[in-house]
């Protein structure tokens, strides 16, 4: 049987050992291909979200408009549902009075998370 059947693979010889000078320009040269890859990665990125934005505030404005719609019908509805037991103004004045309370608990519930984010920022020793 003929041995031609197997090509022989020819691999090319270098014709110097590769010095440090040599790998130290490859891996500069492999960094910039990597940092300009991840540029482009990262402003496709951006480029996406931007486009994204629009939609997003939009629908986050409607979410936030009907809720405010939703609050608004079931404050209507308390006020009405009191009046036999308070009268008309005791009932608004209980209403208006619990919606302030918790106006009020929020709000400093939200103060002192942004005293707590702020000194976590502060102090760089601080874990969270």
């Amino acid at each position: 049987m003929d041995d031609e059947s197997a090509p022989e693979e020819s691999t090319p010889e270098p014709t110097h050992a590769p010095t440090l000078g040599d790998d130290l320009r490859q891996l500069i040269d492999d960094a910039r291909a990597l940092a300009a890859a991840e540029l482009a990665w990262q402003k496709s990125r951006a480029a996406f979200a931007g486009k994204q934005a629009g939609g997003i505030a939009m629908l986050t404005v409607l979410a936030a408009a009907l809720a405010f719609c939703a609050l608004m019908a079931l404050t209507f509805g308390l006020v009405l549902s009191l009046v036999p037991l308070l009268t008309a103004w005791g009932a608004t004045g209980a209403v208006s009075g619990t919606l302030l309370l918790a106006a009020l608990i929020s709000g400093a519930m939200a103060a002192l998370r942004v005293r707590r984010v702020a000194r976590l920022i502060a102090d760089r020793k601080a874990e969270p």
